[in-house]
């Protein structure tokens, strides 16, 4: 009984934050798009610049010069005005951050099963269980090699990320031309491949 309640419950959460995912990509809130867009920009951005220590610190390091700034300017707002606020990330501070035995172990559970499952199939494809699956992998890492040599991983993690904030709207706002493009040359494809 346990079992299913938590199911649902991850279910939830799960569906939660794929319906999220989902408003960002589409810029549905495009202040809140914008600035997770802009964030990931910056970050990586600082990343091609600095390494990824620096990045840390000076991100920590403006964090805590804001809320230290933020701290003092109620303290001296309280002075002026006599009031008796208290401390302004009170609420914050008071939050249950911490996980329970029970969440370590369901994230801890799902964390082992794909591990698991990545170490069978590496297995599977490098001992040559099945030939083809084990000539196409050989093919895609051959074809990664190329990639590598042209781009490193900040640049492609960069693409990538402004093809996802990017791709979904462009396919949304001209889906009709672009429908109508794929089916072409998916005909072409199938014309070749008929042959």
């Amino acid at each position: 009984m346990q079992a299913t309640a938590d199911s649902t419950k991850m279910d939830c959460v799960w569906s939660n934050w794929k319906s999220q995912a989902i408003d960002l990509l589409y810029w549905r809130d495009i202040k809140q798009t914008g600035i997770v867009f802009g964030s990931f920009l910056l970050l990586l951005f600082s990343l091609t610049q600095f390494s990824v220590v620096s990045v840390v610190a000076y991100l920590a390091l403006a964090a805590l010069s804001a809320t230290i700034s933020f701290r003092i300017y109620k303290s001296v707002l309280q002075a002026v005005q006599k009031t008796d606020e208290g401390h302004p990330f009170k609420a914050y501070l008071e939050l249950e951050i911490t996980l329970s035995q029970e969440q370590i172990q369901k994230y801890t559970d799902c964390l082992q099963f794909y591990v698991n499952s990545t170490l069978k199939e590496l297995r599977r494809l490098f001992l040559v269980q099945d030939l083809v699956d084990s000539l196409k992998f050989a093919v895609l890492m051959w074809l990664l090699t190329y990639v590598g040599a042209l781009f490193n991983g900040l640049t492609l993690l960069l693409m990538a990320v402004v093809s996802m904030f990017t791709l979904p709207v462009v396919y949304v706002k001209h889906q009709a031309q672009i429908d109508q493009y794929l089916g072409l040359v998916r005909t072409h494809i199938n014309a070749v491949v008929a042959k």
